[in-house]
């Protein structure tokens, strides 16, 4: 990590400037492009960064908060803001996705076929790519849903890895960037919900499926056991939401009840 030199940041031209972040992000972006910023450097304070650029600092928070969105950028909290570093996939904001889902009402259905087309895409490519040592994390991550069976919030954590292991295996970043953004919003709904789990022996026997399909090199299969426990894990997560909802109402009436008592 290495703190970016002061003397390459340049005033945005005030016939371009106007009020908008777009300039900032422009100029950050360009400099990437060129070099001047490399993964793992350190921008100057806020303060002294929006004086060099010629902006407000609500200006240059908006343009840092755009390339923080697409993964760019990472603010740590009490380090600074820092280029991301190149390895691995970039990690995409999912909150642009978390607003257009509540501005347009896009539904659960809707955000599990995004997600089934992404990893059965990603599960292909996992069983043409995937490294010994993926393969070895993949069966680690089962190992331990098996061991938690009755532990619904552990069991999902290791869900959640043999995913994300997947993704990775699969060599395509751009796929594995969004099929995590899409992934998070669903893991997060499930986490509320998936202590009424009933279903996890058969999830974990689902996971073993794709693992074997990637395993022996079989595409095809390693597509269709995704699919397959893509479609149960949407049936699974639908049940424990309506359960979540039943036993809302339940607690709700018999608090009426209460009052009425």
């Amino acid at each position: 990590m290495t703190d970016s030199s002061t003397n390459i940041f340049k005033t945005i031209d005030p016939e371009r400037r106007g009020t908008t972040s777009e300039e900032v992000v422009t100029q950050l972006r360009e400099m990437i492009h060129r070099g001047e910023l490399r993964p793992g450097d350190r921008l100057p304070p806020e303060r002294d960064l929006a004086k060099l650029l010629g902006v407000s600092r609500p200006t240059l928070r908006a343009g840092i908060r755009s390339l923080a969105a697409v993964g760019v950028l990472q603010s740590r909290q009490g380090a600074g803001t820092f280029v991301v570093e190149s390895e691995g996939p970039p990690s995409l904001d999912s909150g642009p996705l978390r607003l257009m889902a509540s501005l347009h009402g896009l539904t659960s259905a809707e955000m599990f076929e995004a997600r089934r087309s992404l990893e059965m895409a990603v599960a292909g490519l996992a069983a043409e790519r995937a490294t010994s040592d993926q393969m070895a994390t993949m069966a680690e991550e089962i190992t331990g849903m098996y061991a938690s069976l009755d532990d619904p919030e552990q069991f999902l954590v290791h869900d959640v890895r043999f995913h994300q292991t997947v993704a990775a295996a699969s060599g395509n970043r751009i796929l594995t960037s969004l099929m995590n953004m899409v992934a998070t919003i669903l893991f997060d709904v499930r986490s509320k919900t998936v202590k009424r789990a009933r279903d996890l022996k058969e999830s974990a026997e689902m996971h073993r499926q794709i693992y074997r399909a990637i395993r022996e090199r079989d595409s095809e299969g390693a597509r269709n056991t995704m699919r397959d426990h893509l479609m149960l894990a949407q049936k699974a997560q639908e049940s424990e939401e309506e359960a979540s909802v039943g036993n809302e109402e339940s607690s709700n009436g018999n608090g009426a009840n209460e009052e009425a008592m």
